[in-house]
């Protein structure tokens, strides 16, 4: 019992360190048997409601070391409060070093995870809820060994209240 209790404590303890005060939204979406087909569409809602602060705003994926691309193309859709279009971009995201196929992000095992930054210093024009959209747009269907793909949506530094 004395052996849970202090399991559980720890656990606690390391979940408050992770907390960020920066953090307004962070999901990801796991991708089925890891093969990400172009008809999957992970889409995430986020809450707005301080138009005032500036956020950055990034994509969250995962992908094993067997991925046989150094890039992956991703399209974001976003879509405003009013249900109006605010973005559709394509943007090309690294996996690897093209050259020497050595994997970026942060690796444990055969897993790596992506932190990829698309809108810096970004100011939500209305207060509400926006709904981010992710596809894949490479040339193969499905896409294999991506595990998940998300988005963390961030105050910037100078905006958190300390």
């Amino acid at each position: 019992m004395k052996v849970f209790r202090l399991i559980a404590l720890l656990g606690l303890f390391v979940f408050t360190l992770g907390c960020d005060d920066r953090v307004v939204y962070k999901a990801h979406e796991d991708i089925k048997d890891g093969l990400w087909y172009i008809k999957n569409n992970p889409e995430f809602n986020v809450e707005i409601e301080d138009t005032i602060s500036r956020y950055n705003v990034y994509y969250l994926f995962r992908n094993t070391l067997q991925y046989p691309y150094y890039n992956l193309y991703i399209t974001r859709k976003v879509t405003g409060p009013d249900g109006k279009k605010i973005s559709n971009a394509l943007e090309q995201l690294f996996v690897s070093n093209e050259v020497t196929g050595k994997p970026y992000g942060n690796g444990l095992g055969d897993l790596f995870d992506h932190k990829i930054l698309f809108l810096k210093n970004y100011s939500f024009p209305k207060s509400g809820v926006y709904n981010f959209k992710l596809s894949q747009s490479m040339r193969q269907n499905p896409l294999p060994f991506i595990m998940s793909v998300g988005i963390s949506v961030e105050k910037v530094e100078t905006d958190v209240k300390k």
